[in-house]
């Protein structure tokens, strides 16, 4: 039986259907990196051990730019067919080519091919991942009261966090587990099938809760979008609005979840097995404290607890990785919780803000639209400007640099004209475009 969203109980399944949706999708998203090194052998031999490497991180950059794309194409599904519809497609696509990477053949047996196959796979995650967490958003916002969006909210940003560090331990372990020739002959393609019965779970769920009220009444006043991305040029100011806040909030991510490992192991020459083990500590410190951020802006507004998470990553990112590079579990993750403080914040009310700027009609696709292209411009790159900064200069600390401009300039510029939209209606007939930039 499906459930509503008429008591806490059903809420609750709202909740749990977003997060271990989301889970799956970072989950499948994030091994590839952890495992770039083994691909890169396997997938682009044949040259050194670096250029393999840079191989395969390039494909990894490749599903960045296809997030853009994902957003306006699964967008607009979101807008016109429904956000379960919108989720249960993403997490189908994005489960299935985690599922065929499992199964592909490699260099060795399948020739160029086999490169080939992986980057269109890859592109397939990043189109998937393109709605994912806007999809998310809207989902689960638009099933909650509106004195919770933010403690709910934490869900979308907590499982993202979580899923990064339970596909790392589970690389990690297999690591530690098997040999390099093991590894490297069969081992590699576990964690990416572990997606069948995750994505199998996670699209059992989706379809057990019912669509979100705020669509049925776009269904049943019908005013559903027949365009949604033409429709979106009316929410131009908005989505500029969003490029800013999730640049910060994407590039803070991927700080946490990816560049600190590379950090770690590169410039301040831990092992990976400790680094993998003091990022997950941190990752998961992180993670209990979305909920509380989110607490934080139903009290006092997402407008304000964004700008203090912004000003706050430009002043701490220096010092935070000072502590990292110290190189001791409580720097490492003394650090790591420093810099989360300020992304929780930045995090959680961007989710709020994905859905509470935008109008009904429009808000899959316009949401998406500015939230992917932060990421493909801005966040996504961000880990591998940090690592060549870090490679040209030999600085331990220069790398946090590219954080702090970047949260700098962006929440100089949402402190102008990023309006409070705590407990703004979600209906199209409470937040049309007009209002929402105001």
């Amino acid at each position: 039986m499906k459930h509503g969203v008429q008591d806490g109980a059903a809420r609750r399944v709202a909740a749990l259907a977003t997060g271990v949706g989301n889970f799956t999708e970072w989950f499948d998203f994030a091994i590839y990196g952890f495992l770039a090194a083994t691909l890169g052998r396997l997938f682009f031999p044949g040259a050194s051990p670096a250029a393999s490497l840079l191989a395969s991180l390039a494909v990894f950059g490749v599903a960045f730019f296809m997030r853009p794309l994902g957003g306006f194409v699964l967008g607009a599904v979101g807008d016109r067919w429904g956000r379960r519809a919108l989720l249960t497609l993403s997490i189908g696509l994005m489960g299935l080519a985690t599922t065929l990477i499992g199964v592909l053949p490699t260099f060795e047996s399948a020739g160029l091919l086999a490169p080939v196959l992986l980057v269109l796979l890859r592109c397939l995650q990043g189109f998937s991942a393109g709605a994912e967490w806007t999809g998310s958003a809207a989902f689960l916002i638009e099933h909650t009261p509106v004195d919770r969006r933010g403690r709910f909210a934490s869900v979308v940003s907590a499982t993202a966090a979580l899923a990064t560090c339970a596909g790392g331990l589970l690389v990690l372990t297999l690591e530690l587990s098997l040999t390099p020739e093991q590894m490297s002959a069969w081992g590699w393609r576990i964690p990416f099938l572990v997606a069948v019965p995750l994505t199998a779970v996670g699209t059992w769920v989706r379809l057990r809760i019912d669509e979100t009220p705020v669509f049925q009444r776009l269904v049943e006043a019908g005013a559903r979008s027949e365009a949604p991305l033409r429709q979106s040029g009316r929410d131009v100011r908005a989505i500029a609005l969003t490029f800013a806040f999730s640049s910060v909030q994407g590039l803070g991510f991927y700080y946490l979840a990816t560049y600190v490992v590379t950090y770690l192991t590169a410039t301040v020459e831990l092992s990976r097995p400790r680094a993998l083990v003091l990022v997950a500590t941190g990752l998961v410190c992180y993670a209990v404290l979305c909920p509380i951020a989110g607490a934080v802006s139903d009290r006092f507004g997402r407008r304000r607890v964004n700008l203090v998470g912004g000003f706050g990553l430009a002043v701490v990112s220096v010092p935070a990785f000072v502590l990292m590079g110290t190189g001791t579990a409580a720097g490492v993750v003394g650090g790591m919780v420093l810099f989360a403080v300020f992304q929780s914040m930045v995090s959680v009310t961007t989710v709020c803000m994905l859905v509470e700027l935008f109008p009904a009609e429009t808000r899959s696709t316009s949401s998406a639209i500015g939230f992917n292209l932060g990421l493909a411009l801005i966040g996504g790159p961000g880990p591998l400007i940090a690592a060549a900064i870090a490679s040209g200069t030999g600085s331990s600390t220069l790398p946090a640099l590219y954080m702090v401009v970047v949260a700098a300039v962006a929440t100089l510029a949402l402190a102008r004209w990023l309006p409070e939209v705590r407990g703004r209606g979600l209906d199209a007939a409470t937040a049309t475009p007009a209002e929402a930039t105001r």
